[in-house]
């Protein structure tokens, strides 16, 4: 493409994926229409044939709009530079990202393109910070990963908890927990467990980067520091068994949440108006800090042991490359059916929903939380519900995340490598998912008796 040439407003490298192939149903929703800023996008990948294949079953039942298909391959670092030099977005489709993600956020912070992708892999997203946080502030080039529910649900699920608590009381620990529903057969995507099994695989090499890195300030929370508490838990207010998830959520919350402790009024905007500066600073100054957890819930206990009974196949086999071989040629069965190469049917994804309960608890006036040992006296629960995570809700976040940057890109930051929370929390984003189907709601506030 010639430089004065008209750029596309996005292109979804992987369109032809998984949940590529949903991604790109759901852009197509706001492709030219009233008060959208998308009027162009272009899809790339490996096969021209399963993209043109993925168009036709995204447009269904209208007949294919003439996107253009572009090659690319995450092992041609020219191919993806060229694909850059095309757009202002790349959405970032392609998993698993520790093995194909380095390449694209390399050719977008050489080019000045922005990023947005749908990692769940802390140990990619940390590394990319480590290395490409700089290149992208000289360039411009805004990189944001975890813009799907992994992890946007948690950081806007803390913040909506947070800014709840009013006045003199203060939040000390949200603990979230996720429930997942299914009239139907629950499966997931083949790449979200193969991320897990590597997960487990790279878990040591993660602990020892995070080791070598300087370390971040962290925010004041008021009142102790939360206990360990129980492995199996039982939340009989919202109805739910439950067991940590070692998901990537509680490590984007921290990073956002260090970021917000160096810059208390958020990251300014690469062009801000004086009313937006004025927005931005209010919104981060009724954040109020917390410690995050993250628990896989079940409203049954036997649902919750067959849980830990995947934790411990992928715990076992993932240390060992023959024992990877097995979790991966055999998803199926090492998970219990969860997930399946193929993935779900469509009718086993229209079936599925969520639910993520925040569980706040604090004091209900500062001075309280400073008597040392003093347990918490208020208790604040509130909820995000919503359709299918992998291949509804994901692609819904991705999208809005996509249209706020085209829309709005001087009201954020001018590039650099962040958590979603921080780039995203004080615009609309929270409104928009509201407005297609994924609901926060306040379910409760109430006093904690000793």
């Amino acid at each position: 493409m010639e430089p004065n040439a008209t750029k596309f407003d996005l292109i979804i490298l992987g369109a032809s994926g998984f949940t590529g192939k949903y991604v790109l149903k759901e852009a197509l929703k706001f492709l030219n229409t009233s008060s959208s800023p998308l009027t162009s996008i272009a899809i790339a990948g490996r096969s021209p044939t399963k993209l043109a294949q993925t168009l036709q079953w995204a447009s269904k039942p209208n007949p294919p709009p003439s996107l253009p298909i572009l090659h690319a391959d995450t092992t041609d670092p020219s191919s993806l530079r060229s694909l850059c030099s095309q757009t202002h977005l790349i959405l970032n489709c392609v998993g698993p990202f520790r093995h194909h993600g380095e390449p694209v956020v390399a050719a977008c912070t050489d080019t000045g393109c922005d990023y947005l992708d749908i990692c769940g892999e802390p140990e990619f997203m940390e590394k990319t910070e480590a290395s490409y946080h700089q290149r992208a502030v000289e360039t411009g080039s805004l990189v944001v990963s975890a813009c799907g529910f992994d992890s946007v649900p948690a950081e806007l699920g803390l913040l909506f908890n947070s800014v709840q608590w009013v006045g003199e009381a203060v939040v000390n620990r949200v603990e979230a927990y996720v429930g997942l529903e299914s009239e139907k057969r629950m499966v997931g995507n083949f790449a979200t467990y193969e991320s897990a099994v590597l997960g487990v695989a790279n878990a040591s090499n993660l602990h020892k980067f995070r080791r070598s890195r300087p370390r971040r300030p962290r925010p004041q929370i008021p009142g102790p520091s939360p206990t360990k508490g129980d492995t199996i838990e039982h939340q009989k207010k919202i109805g739910l068994w439950a067991v940590v998830l070692p998901s990537a959520d509680a490590s984007v919350v921290r990073r956002t949440l260090s970021t917000l402790t160096e810059n208390p009024h958020g990251l300014p905007g690469s062009d801000e108006s004086p009313e937006m500066v004025v927005k931005r600073e209010a919104f981060w100054s009724s954040v109020k800090p917390a410690h995050f957890g993250v628990k896989i819930g079940s409203k049954s206990l036997l649902g919750i042991l067959r849980i830990i009974m995947v934790g411990i196949f992928i715990g076992l086999f993932g240390n060992t490359s023959f024992g990877r071989w097995l979790l991966l040629k055999f998803p199926s069965l090492f998970s219990l059916g969860w997930f399946r190469k193929n993935g779900p049917a469509e009718e086993e994804v229209e079936s599925a929903s969520f639910k993520m309960w925040f569980v706040g608890r604090g004091f209900s006036n500062e001075s309280l939380a400073s008597q040392g040992n003093t347990k918490p006296d208020m208790e604040i629960i509130t909820r995000i519900t919503g359709p299918e995570i992998g291949y509804v809700t994901t692609p819904i976040i991705i999208v809005q995340c996509a249209l706020i940057l085209l829309s709005q890109r001087k009201n954020l930051p001018k590039g650099g490598v962040y958590p979603p929370g921080i780039v995203f929390g004080h615009t609309d984003l929270q409104q928009r998912l509201q407005q297609n189907g994924i609901s926060f709601d306040v379910i409760s506030k109430s006093t904690i008796s000793s």
